[in-house]
């Protein structure tokens, strides 16, 4: 009789074990997919200046022409968040942004190309580009 109880007992053990790696596998699998998701972020105030302007529609040009698949399938996203409003609170906190800033954010991984931006965005599109390029790339080969 002593012996059915242990074998029930390590039964119970195992099975307890499996059940918690299942829900372990689960959530793993929920955060990969979240952090699979690149998102890139513009953050801006009401009054903008020319370069504050292009900073965005160059961002966005350079995400439509090299990454349209990826945005269509939901991958990558592009936000134009306006600082000055309630509703923007929320995704600055999130991603710390206290000014204007042009972030790449993929799972816990954030790059600041707010320099970058500024500076080439009205005089240098092109090595704008590239500087979002190379860090887009890497995140989606790491897929």
């Amino acid at each position: 009789m002593k012996t059915i109880l242990t074998i029930f007992f390590a039964f119970l053990m195992v099975l307890g074990s499996a059940t918690c790696e299942a829900k372990n596998a689960k959530k793993q699998v929920s955060a990969k997919a979240a952090s699979n998701k690149i998102e890139v972020y513009y953050f801006h105030f009401t009054r903008r200046c020319m370069t504050c302007m292009a900073v965005e529609s160059e961002t966005k040009k350079t995400l439509e022409s090299l990454y349209s698949q990826q945005m269509k399938k939901g991958e990558i996203t592009f936000k134009s968040m306006n600082l000055d409003e309630k509703n923007s609170e929320v995704a600055a906190k999130k991603c710390e942004a206290a000014g204007q800033s042009l972030l790449i954010i993929s799972g816990k991984k954030k790059t600041d190309l707010t320099t970058q931006g500024f500076m080439y965005a009205r005089s240098n599109p092109d090595k704008l580009k590239q500087e979002i390029k190379k860090v887009i790339d890497p995140l989606l080969s790491s897929k």
